[in-house]
């Protein structure tokens, strides 16, 4: 095996191995939602009334539109995990270019078709009158940003697939203190409110861009390399790269389609209640992200470290990583969790202007803090389904029990009076959560018990055989030398 920085395939100190891996996962999750929080508080004390609900109204909007896309990062993820279980550096590289390309031409159309239809989509979400010209002007800016975005995710997923998940931190680390910076100078001193946000968020996103490929370009790598001279689109890997990638894509984008009507249910609400609805909603979910992106670090072990085994063809291990995965999973929520349940309203204060919007915020953060280990398991098992090769199952199960429930829930439950207001809204969440979970479980265990690896001697053909068919090609591919 090539040394790389995280030994992925072995149970000697796995446990060891996956805290090495999630922590600076997690710790980029984090500073990322501090740096974006960042945003929220200075436009707080710095920028106009309504700043804060501006940018907040546009979040639901940005990932639906963004995550699509991002959903093949997790692709390149796997498949070049998958690589390195299999020891395949010559396919990885192909991954590697593959991916940078597709990641550029990607985030150019994100970044286009974000920026012209901004508006429409905003006025589509009803968002309120008072806040409208501010979001369409921040959303504009913050998609020039787009393309930078996109590269840098991708890179980033190639570098944690084999196991170098601490360059990424790195390169998150200083473009966000960048952020912060400039931040601080357009908003505070040229006195450009959101728009000053938005610009210093492009900004960052493209010197995380350079710093990751200035990396890959300069910096000899365990398992890839890159050279702009060499850069070249493989067909056969970008399909691969589609088929494990665009169903956690969609997946993503279809969870995002329910939270922008949830979004729009609360703006519905701040024409009777007004912008303090907003504005505590978008304050509620800035809190709740720090704790999905804990437990969301540490569900991504299940992936990576899944996927390598299912390259080395270890059933053994993939249900080790997947059991201590989980209590990683558990830790990481009881911990942020009871921070953000005990400081809620001082934390709070810092985002929302008002009483009356902190009191909206504490409604939606006890009900989804509270249970969100649900939805730790949720996206567990979700995950522990894409390593064993399974991309489309995880997207029909959180279509219908995630994203489904909660549209028939603002469609039927939600427009009844006494349902009609956030606390019934925020409720939607863990039941989603749970019903979601509880099937996951269901068909992995069922899948799981029926996977079988035949013995080496087979052959790569047949690994091939004992996929699902809709795999073969990618194992197939990744057996190409």
């Amino acid at each position: 095996m090539i040394k790389t920085n995280i030994d992925m395939t072995s149970d000697k100190g796995m446990v060891k191995n996956l805290i090495k891996f999630v922590s600076p996962l997690m710790l980029s999750g984090i500073l990322q939602l501090l740096f974006t929080a960042s945003d929220l508080i200075v436009c707080r004390y710095f920028g106009s009334e309504h700043s804060v609900g501006a940018i907040s109204s546009t979040n639901a909007l940005i990932n639906l539109i963004v995550n699509l896309f991002l959903g093949l990062s997790i692709g390149a993820n796997i498949l070049m995990s998958r690589c390195y279980g299999q020891n395949d550096k010559e396919q990885g590289q192909r991954v590697a270019y593959t991916s940078i390309i597709l990641s550029t031409i990607m985030g150019v159309i994100v970044g286009i078709f974000g920026a012209t239809c901004s508006r429409f989509f905003l006025q589509w979400m009803g968002t309120n009158e008072e806040i409208i010209d501010l979001s369409t002007q921040y959303l504009a800016i913050y998609f020039i940003g787009v393309p930078f975005s996109m590269i840098y995710n991708f890179c980033a997923a190639l570098l944690r697939a084999v196991g170098d998940t601490q360059r990424p931190f790195y390169f998150l680390t200083a473009s966000g203190i960048f952020n912060v910076c400039l931040n601080l100078l357009l908003v505070i001193v040229c006195k450009m409110d959101v728009a000053g946000v938005a610009i210093a968020t492009a900004a960052s996103q493209l010197l995380a861009a350079l710093s990751v490929l200035a990396y890959m370009r300069f910096k000899k790598n365990n398992f890839f390399e890159f050279r702009f001279k060499k850069l070249r689109f493989y067909r056969k890997e970008a399909l691969a790269i589609t088929r494990l990638g665009l169903p956690a894509g969609l997946q993503s984008a279809l969870f995002s389609i329910s939270n922008v009507m949830i979004q729009t249910s609360v703006n519905d609400l701040s024409t009777t209640l007004g912008p303090a609805a907003v504005d505590g909603n978008g304050a509620a979910a800035s809190l709740e992200g720090f704790v999905q992106t804990a437990m969301n670090s540490c569900a991504q072990g299940i992936v990576t470290f899944g996927s390598a085994n299912y390259g080395a063809k270890n059933k053994a291990n993939i249900r080790r990583v997947i059991l201590r995965t989980l209590m990683l999973v558990a830790l990481a929520w009881v911990i942020p969790g009871s921070i953000v349940l005990i400081f809620a309203r001082p934390l709070l204060s810092f985002y929302v202007p008002n009483a009356e919007g902190i009191e909206f915020a504490l409604q939606r953060i006890y009900i989804t803090v509270g249970t969100y280990f649900l939805c730790g398991l949720m996206d567990s098992f979700a995950y522990a389904l894409r390593a064993i090769g399974y991309s489309v199952l995880p997207t029909i199960i959180s279509t219908c029990g995630a994203c489904g429930f909660r549209l028939l829930w603002i469609f039927l439950i939600f427009p009844l009076d006494y349902f009609h207001n956030i606390t019934w809204l925020a409720i939607s969440y863990p039941i989603s959560w749970f019903l979601t979970a509880l099937v996951h479980f269901i068909c992995f265990a069922v899948l799981f018990k029926k996977l079988n690896f035949p013995s080496e001697e087979h052959g790569a053909n047949a690994v091939a055989d004992e996929l699902p068919a809709r795999d073969k090609a990618d194992v197939n591919i990744c057996n190409q030398h």
